[in-house]
Protein backbone atom coordinates (compact mmCIF):
# COMPACT_ATOMS: atom_id res chain seq x y z
CA UNK A 1 0.00 0.00 0.00
CA UNK A 2 1.36 3.28 -1.07
CA UNK A 3 0.25 6.29 1.09
CA UNK A 4 1.23 9.81 0.17
CA UNK A 5 1.17 12.42 2.89
CA UNK A 6 1.06 16.09 1.90
CA UNK A 7 2.45 18.45 4.46
CA UNK A 8 1.62 21.61 2.50
CA UNK A 9 -1.89 23.01 2.68
CA UNK A 10 -3.43 24.83 -0.23
CA UNK A 11 -5.57 27.95 0.06
CA UNK A 12 -5.15 31.34 1.66
CA UNK A 13 -4.12 32.14 5.16
CA UNK A 14 -6.16 34.38 7.42
CA UNK A 15 -3.45 37.08 7.26
CA UNK A 16 -3.59 37.15 3.46
CA UNK A 17 -7.39 37.49 3.54
CA UNK A 18 -7.20 40.35 6.06
CA UNK A 19 -4.66 42.09 3.83
CA UNK A 20 -6.97 41.78 0.81
CA UNK A 21 -9.93 43.09 2.83
CA UNK A 22 -7.88 46.06 4.09
CA UNK A 23 -6.88 46.98 0.54
CA UNK A 24 -10.49 46.71 -0.64
CA UNK A 25 -11.59 48.92 2.26
CA UNK A 26 -9.09 51.63 1.34
CA UNK A 27 -10.19 51.53 -2.30
CA UNK A 28 -13.85 51.76 -1.25
CA UNK A 29 -13.25 54.78 0.99
CA UNK A 30 -11.45 56.54 -1.86
CA UNK A 31 -14.26 55.72 -4.29
CA UNK A 32 -16.93 57.03 -1.91
CA UNK A 33 -15.01 60.29 -1.47
CA UNK A 34 -14.69 60.69 -5.25
CA UNK A 35 -18.38 59.97 -5.80
CA UNK A 36 -19.33 62.47 -3.08
CA UNK A 37 -17.18 65.18 -4.70
CA UNK A 38 -18.66 64.42 -8.12
CA UNK A 39 -22.20 64.65 -6.76
CA UNK A 40 -21.45 67.99 -5.05
CA UNK A 41 -19.97 69.34 -8.28
CA UNK A 42 -22.98 68.13 -10.28
CA UNK A 43 -25.43 69.86 -7.90
CA UNK A 44 -23.48 73.12 -8.08
CA UNK A 45 -23.41 73.00 -11.86
CA UNK A 46 -27.14 72.25 -11.99
CA UNK A 47 -27.89 75.27 -9.77
CA UNK A 48 -25.74 77.56 -11.92
CA UNK A 49 -27.47 76.35 -15.09
CA UNK A 50 -30.94 76.71 -13.56
CA UNK A 51 -30.18 80.22 -12.24
CA UNK A 52 -29.08 81.29 -15.73
CA UNK A 53 -32.26 79.80 -17.18
CA UNK A 54 -34.48 81.48 -14.56
CA UNK A 55 -32.85 84.91 -15.02
CA UNK A 56 -33.13 84.66 -18.80
CA UNK A 57 -36.78 83.60 -18.49
CA UNK A 58 -37.70 86.40 -16.08
CA UNK A 59 -36.08 88.99 -18.32
CA UNK A 60 -37.81 87.59 -21.40
CA UNK A 61 -41.24 87.56 -19.73
CA UNK A 62 -41.06 90.79 -17.75
CA UNK A 63 -38.40 92.77 -19.58
CA UNK A 64 -40.91 94.99 -21.35
CA UNK A 65 -42.37 96.27 -18.07
CA UNK A 66 -40.93 99.14 -16.07
CA UNK A 67 -40.57 97.08 -12.92
CA UNK A 68 -40.78 93.59 -11.46
CA UNK A 69 -43.33 94.40 -8.74
CA UNK A 70 -45.84 91.99 -10.29
CA UNK A 71 -43.46 89.04 -10.18
CA UNK A 72 -45.19 85.80 -9.19
CA UNK A 73 -43.20 82.65 -8.44
CA UNK A 74 -45.81 80.17 -9.62
CA UNK A 75 -46.53 82.04 -12.85
CA UNK A 76 -42.87 82.62 -13.73
CA UNK A 77 -41.71 79.07 -13.05
CA UNK A 78 -44.63 77.60 -15.00
CA UNK A 79 -44.01 79.97 -17.93
CA UNK A 80 -40.28 79.28 -18.22
CA UNK A 81 -40.62 75.54 -17.59
CA UNK A 82 -38.22 75.34 -14.66
CA UNK A 83 -39.07 73.79 -11.31
CA UNK A 84 -38.98 76.05 -8.28
CA UNK A 85 -37.21 73.21 -6.41
CA UNK A 86 -33.43 73.26 -6.49
CA UNK A 87 -31.08 70.24 -6.31
CA UNK A 88 -30.62 70.82 -2.54
CA UNK A 89 -34.34 70.14 -1.89
CA UNK A 90 -34.82 73.84 -1.24
CA UNK A 91 -36.60 76.41 -3.35
CA UNK A 92 -35.78 79.10 -5.84
CA UNK A 93 -37.70 82.20 -4.79
CA UNK A 94 -38.25 85.25 -6.98
CA UNK A 95 -39.21 88.64 -5.59
CA UNK A 96 -39.05 92.27 -6.61
CA UNK A 97 -36.44 94.29 -4.74
CA UNK A 98 -38.49 96.18 -2.10
CA UNK A 99 -36.23 99.24 -2.35
CA UNK A 100 -36.12 99.28 -6.17
CA UNK A 101 -38.87 97.43 -8.10
CA UNK A 102 -36.81 97.71 -11.30
CA UNK A 103 -34.66 94.93 -9.82
CA UNK A 104 -35.54 91.37 -8.87
CA UNK A 105 -33.99 89.03 -6.33
CA UNK A 106 -33.47 85.33 -6.91
CA UNK A 107 -33.01 83.41 -3.65
CA UNK A 108 -31.60 79.90 -3.43
CA UNK A 109 -32.79 78.22 -0.22
CA UNK A 110 -31.94 74.92 1.43
CA UNK A 111 -28.15 75.12 1.19
CA UNK A 112 -25.65 73.55 3.56
CA UNK A 113 -22.80 75.69 4.90
CA UNK A 114 -20.13 74.77 2.33
CA UNK A 115 -22.45 75.22 -0.66
CA UNK A 116 -23.80 78.48 0.79
CA UNK A 117 -20.26 79.81 1.09
CA UNK A 118 -19.44 78.58 -2.43
CA UNK A 119 -22.45 80.29 -4.01
CA UNK A 120 -21.92 83.45 -1.93
CA UNK A 121 -18.43 83.89 -3.35
CA UNK A 122 -19.21 82.62 -6.87
CA UNK A 123 -18.92 85.23 -9.58
CA UNK A 124 -22.55 85.78 -10.55
CA UNK A 125 -21.29 87.91 -13.41
CA UNK A 126 -24.60 89.36 -14.53
CA UNK A 127 -25.80 90.28 -11.04
CA UNK A 128 -25.97 93.82 -9.71
CA UNK A 129 -23.66 93.10 -6.76
CA UNK A 130 -20.96 91.74 -9.03
CA UNK A 131 -21.13 94.76 -11.34
CA UNK A 132 -21.17 97.27 -8.47
CA UNK A 133 -18.11 95.71 -6.87
CA UNK A 134 -16.24 95.72 -10.22
CA UNK A 135 -15.88 91.96 -9.97
CA UNK A 136 -14.22 92.03 -6.54
CA UNK A 137 -17.15 90.28 -4.83
CA UNK A 138 -19.32 87.40 -5.87
CA UNK A 139 -22.55 89.34 -6.24
CA UNK A 140 -24.59 87.24 -3.79
CA UNK A 141 -25.61 87.89 -0.21
CA UNK A 142 -26.05 85.08 2.31
CA UNK A 143 -28.65 84.89 5.10
CA UNK A 144 -27.10 84.81 7.71
CA UNK A 145 -23.91 86.41 6.40
CA UNK A 146 -21.67 83.53 7.49
CA UNK A 147 -23.97 80.76 6.20
CA UNK A 148 -24.44 79.46 9.76
CA UNK A 149 -28.19 78.86 9.76
CA UNK A 150 -27.73 75.11 10.02
CA UNK A 151 -27.58 72.18 7.63
CA UNK A 152 -29.97 72.73 4.73
CA UNK A 153 -31.29 76.03 6.14
CA UNK A 154 -29.01 78.59 4.47
CA UNK A 155 -30.18 80.96 1.74
CA UNK A 156 -28.36 83.21 -0.68
CA UNK A 157 -29.88 86.12 -2.57
CA UNK A 158 -28.72 87.37 -5.96
CA UNK A 159 -30.01 90.67 -7.29
CA UNK A 160 -30.60 91.36 -10.99
CA UNK A 161 -32.11 94.11 -13.13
Amino acid sequence: MNIKIHNQESGRSMIEMLGVLAIMGIITVGAVAMISAAMRSQKRTAVQDEVAQIVTGVRALLGEYDDYSGISNSTIFAAIGVSSKNPYNGDYILAANPSDPRQFILSIAGLNKSDCQYFKTKAWGDSIGFRISDGRQGGAVADPAECDAGEGKNTIRIMYN
